[in-house]
């Protein structure tokens, strides 16, 4: 079994894309799969925005806190 259904690397889109294509791809998840976040900074603003469109529907769980990379598990319930 493969740890993420996806991965999203948003140092690769532009700035007004990241969120779209990263609550996309965490939309097309299954329930109990998770995809991978890497950012250049920590996403605590995202974090923010999920718990007000997603609500109890996802855990968040660091892998990796910076300073350069962040990575961040993001799994739907």
């Amino acid at each position: 079994m493969k740890p993420y259904a996806a991965t999203v690397n948003a140092t690769e889109y532009p700035p007004h894309l990241k969120h779209k294509v990263i609550f996309e791809t965490f939309e097309n998840l299954q329930p109990q799969e998770a995809m991978l976040l890497i950012n250049d900074h920590d996403p605590v603003p995202l974090r923010f925005q999920f718990q007000s469109v997603h609500p109890d529907q996802f855990e968040w769980e660091y892998i990796e806190q910076g300073p350069a990379t962040f990575q961040v598990k993001i799994s739907k319930l």
